[in-house]
């Protein structure tokens, strides 16, 4: 039994007369009669019989044509699937990303690809950089979303946004007094940071201390937190100050100020990365919109 013989037993039991399926079916009536004949033979039933008022379903007919008419509408939806996966448009997609994007483009990119791509069931992780890479290698997520450089020859990693480094202080800090909005990197010697450990973000950590020495002193580095929110929560709590990317201005929280650096700010590039062997074609399609989001006023700062 294969595909053929349901379409041709459905014809028969739609327009009750073999004459009628052969020319829907654009078929001379001889070959379909005997396909017909094969699958009752096939079945061991009698699907069909013949009256007066034309071609009627056997109670066994009955049964076998709502199973047929399933199969075929089964078989056309996993057609439809599978050119639409094939295209991008419907699948699974687990993301990986930091915090600092979901302040930034990573909301707008995700409502976007949303109302693109609804077929498509979008699984997300908070991760750290270097944790992102480990689930990459394992394949348990698909693409990731961290801070530069990213040293892996099995991935992919495609340039998004670059972010300036500015000031988070506690609220009333005196290197922001009368509510300064701008700041000398040299009035930050000496006092206690909040950062994020190198091994997590080695990109985001390198840029931040080489920055520091090149101006000539070496941060204190008094608490370490694993996401910014937690940066954020420890200045807000009084335990130091912090060079955090811009985007974190978003993250109004109460007992925090901002400000800028007078001098020309270190910046991180923040990017999307995947295995250079996954041909998942849902993957290109996030890309895309990902960088469509970035490169349009909503998806800036």
């Amino acid at each position: 039994m294969d595909l053929r013989h349901l379409r041709y037993f459905i014809a028969v039991a739609e327009e009750r007369s073999f004459l009628k399926a052969a020319e829907r079916l654009h078929i001379s009536q001889p070959p379909l009669s005997t396909q017909i004949k094969d699958l009752e033979t096939e079945l061991g039933v009698t699907l069909l019989e013949r009256s007066s008022k034309g071609i009627l379903l056997t109670v066994a007919g009955q049964v076998f044509y709502g199973e047929a008419r399933a199969v075929l509408a089964r078989v056309e939806h996993a057609r439809i699937s599978m050119q639409r996966a094939s295209r991008g448009e419907e699948g699974l997609l687990s993301i990986g990303f930091i915090s600092v994007v979901d302040y930034s483009f990573m909301p707008e990119a995700l409502k976007r690809f949303r109302n693109k791509y609804p077929a498509v069931q979008v699984q997300l992780h908070e991760l750290t950089t270097d944790a992102q890479v480990k689930e990459l290698a394992a394949e348990r997520v698909d693409v990731g979303i961290g801070i530069a450089p990213v040293d892996q020859d099995l991935l992919e990693f495609h340039h998004l946004v670059s972010e300036q480094l500015v000031l988070a202080a506690p609220t009333g800090h005196p290197v922001l007094g009368c509510g300064k909005t701008r700041v000398n990197v040299q009035e930050l010697a000496g006092e206690p940071f909040v950062m994020i450990p190198r091994a997590m973000a080695p990109g985001y950590y390198d840029v931040f201390s080489n920055f520091c020495r090149g101006r000539g002193f070496t941060p204190h580095i008094a608490q370490r937190a694993k996401q910014m929110q937690t940066v954020i929560s420890l200045v807000a709590g009084g335990f130091g100050i912090a060079l955090v990317p811009e985007s974190l201005m978003n993250l109004q929280r109460t007992g925090v100020s901002y400000a800028r650096l007078r001098e020309k700010s270190p910046t991180i590039d923040i990017g999307l990365m995947h295995r250079r062997s996954d041909r998942n074609p849902v993957i290109q399609s996030y890309l895309a919109v990902v960088k469509e989001t970035v490169s349009s006023p909503m998806g800036a700062n």
